[in-house]
């Protein structure tokens, strides 16, 4: 298997399935306790949506946490260890769907809200998922996407779109075997919006308070008029 490929991340995933469960549900990723978490529940509430499409939903934390204010929420991921996580938590309709088949037909409904929360990490599956969310989103659907800076996340590499090796650093030991991911600059990720006809109506960088730092990018794009 290429190292380097969209396939690499989904059989990463599966191999650490049960220890992320274990992080996310035990506080222990500081960074989504302090800044990231409650911002993207806050981008996805000022939309004041009724329904919510979580792709990439994981063990379903993101999902729970806008129950108690969205009327209709779904999770789905390739992960079917995730998927069972969510599922057993409850707090939303959780299915097995890969990215490719987001646009298959299943999902009939129309959504207020899209939303990947750290879940765009692959190179052509990203793409795809941006091909699919416009016939996924309602006529005021905004699809809303969290992930790393790219200014922070480059480190001292080139800021050039590529793939990069992945890491467990700061993790428990039991995770194993890190995805790789896709890096993207800045242009890259408005790109992806423009092209597929979305317009942007935020850009929103969370602040670190412990290192003044942005500890993420926030993007919401709206269905073009």
């Amino acid at each position: 298997m290429n190292p380097h490929s969209d396939a690499k991340i989904i059989d990463s995933w599966r191999k650490n399935a049960e220890p992320w469960t274990e992080a996310v549900r035990g506080g222990q990723i500081a960074s989504r306790e302090r800044v990231t978490n409650q911002a993207i529940v806050a981008a996805v509430l000022q939309r004041s949506p009724r329904s919510v499409l979580d792709v990439g939903c994981g063990e379903g934390w993101l999902c729970r946490a806008l129950s108690a204010d969205v009327e209709r929420v779904v999770g789905v991921d390739a992960i079917p260890a995730l998927v069972g996580q969510a599922q057993a938590a409850g707090g939303g309709d959780f299915r097995v769907k890969t990215y490719e088949a987001l646009g298959d037909g299943s999902l009939s409904e129309a959504f207020d809200a899209v939303v990947c929360n750290f879940s765009l990490l692959g190179d052509t599956s990203v793409e795809t998922v941006f091909a699919s969310v416009p016939q996924l989103l309602s006529n005021a659907g905004a699809f809303i996407v969290q992930t790393l800076h790219p200014v922070a996340a480059c480190g001292d590499q080139p800021y050039e779109d590529g793939w990069r090796d992945g890491s467990w650093e700061g993790f428990d030991p039991s995770f194993v075997d890190p995805a790789p991911w896709y890096f993207r600059t800045l242009a890259s990720w408005v790109d992806l919006f423009l092209d597929r006809g979305l317009r942007l109506v935020d850009i929103r960088e969370p602040l670190d308070p412990a290192t003044h730092q942005p500890a993420s990018i926030i993007f919401v794009g709206a269905v073009s008029p």
